[in-house]
């Protein structure tokens, strides 16, 4: 039986730069991700995938679920086997012979998912909260004298009673798991209940705390915030929230919000995270929406007059996140909502002069083509309408 590795994350007790403790992202892409319909990633893209997310610096990843068979423990070992540079996570169910199937990956840490509210305990462990509570003690102890680092993953934690999800926590400490994920597993929660469940948790528990949001009402990162402003430790999240139902908290705009609003460091070079989307879109077969925030095309593409006549005097005049950051750049596109700012600068990079009418004649131009064509306006469009514009014109165009 392989040993496993002893390569983790840094705890996030540690105080960054700026005073506050650093917040740790544990991506998912390969698990929960994964299980978005459709999507099926083979060996050598869960290695890319891993690979670009340790590029990037996210210091740990949940590379997949061991018990699903020989196939699935050897793209996991593969993923270990590369050496990277950021902590390999088995997701398991809380069984022993999941654990056992973990140890066969080579990984020196797991989650164990418990069902702990009473609708899931009903469901899958007999109805009996103490069945959870010593299914847990039991496998927790088991991979923990097989030399495994344990997370315990609190399954539909957002509608269990609040005392007994104490319990729990209070359990899987004494098991000795080093960390205990909140799983808003059916996308119940709001930022205000969010804060609220993670505030009562940390004021029980040492333990480090991750938050694991769904997105079926487009809360996920916004909960995700309020989790960590509350006192968790980690962040559950899936590149371009990829997952199952409407997905999870996207990697991409908690990393950027975090330092945006907070101040708060995760360790993920910003400027990486078009290039995750990129691998990940092509492996999962998926596009990424042209307004996609943070990696879409068009998050720094401008066409209204009023804004781009603004950024053209100072980009913060409608810009609040410096595309630098991302290494992206500003981009003005000519369309029906270009104003004679957008076409002075267009021709002013073009090399190409005109009077204050013939630009007005050309921005009619323009907004007639848009308008036609459902689309944004070329260049080389607007070059040809300059040319016809001013083939007509009494006076001399350069």
């Amino acid at each position: 039986m392989p040993s496993p590795t002893s390569k983790f994350s840094p705890r996030p007790e540690a105080a960054t730069a700026t005073g506050q403790r650093r917040v740790i992202l544990n991506d998912t892409t390969l698990r929960d991700g994964e299980q978005a319909p459709g999507v099926a990633f083979t060996t050598a893209e869960k290695v890319a995938i891993a690979s670009a997310l340790a590029r990037a610096g996210v210091p740990e990843i949940e590379a997949g679920t061991p018990a699903m068979g020989i196939e699935e423990i050897a793209a996991i070992r593969a993923i270990v086997e590369a050496d990277l540079p950021l902590t390999t996570i088995a997701w398991c169910r809380m069984r022993v012979e999941d654990v056992d199937a973990a140890l066969q990956t080579g990984v020196g840490m797991v989650n164990l998912s418990l069902p702990v509210s009473d609708v899931q305990i009903a469901a899958k462990l007999g109805g009996r909260r103490a069945n959870a509570l010593e299914t847990l003690r039991r496998v927790v102890g088991y991979a923990r004298d097989k030399g495994l680092e344990v997370a315990v993953g609190g399954e539909d934690s957002s509608r269990a009673d609040r005392a007994f999800l104490i319990d729990v926590v209070a359990c899987a400490a004494a098991a000795g798991a080093r960390r205990f994920r909140v799983a808003d597993t059916l996308s119940v929660l709001d930022p205000e209940s969010s804060a609220s469940l993670l505030a009562a948790l940390r004021a029980t528990t040492d333990l480090e705390l991750e938050f694991h949001g769904h997105d079926d009402l487009g809360l996920a990162t916004a909960n995700t915030l309020a989790a960590v402003k509350a006192g968790a430790s980690h962040a559950s999240v899936t590149v371009m929230g990829l997952g199952e139902r409407a997905g999870n908290a996207p990697l991409e705009e908690v990393a950027v919000a975090l330092r945006q609003l907070y101040g708060r460091d995760t360790g993920v070079e910003l400027a990486q995270l078009d290039g995750i989307a990129a691998v990940v879109a092509m492996a999962a077969g998926r596009s990424i929406p042209l307004n996609k925030a943070i990696v879409g095309e068009h998050i720094f593409t401008h066409e209204s007059g009023i804004h781009v006549d603004g950024l053209l005097k100072d980009q913060r005049t409608y810009q609040a996140l410096d595309p630098t950051l991302l290494g992206r750049r500003n981009r003005i596109v000519l369309g029906k909502h270009s104003g004679l700012s957008a076409i002075t600068s267009l021709l002013t990079d073009l090399r190409l002069t005109a009077t204050a009418e013939q630009s007005r004649a050309i921005l009619a131009r323009v907004r007639a083509h848009a308008v036609d064509h459902k689309g944004p306006v070329a260049s080389e469009t607007v070059r040809q309408i300059w040319h016809e514009v001013c083939n007509r014109a009494l006076s001399n165009c350069a």
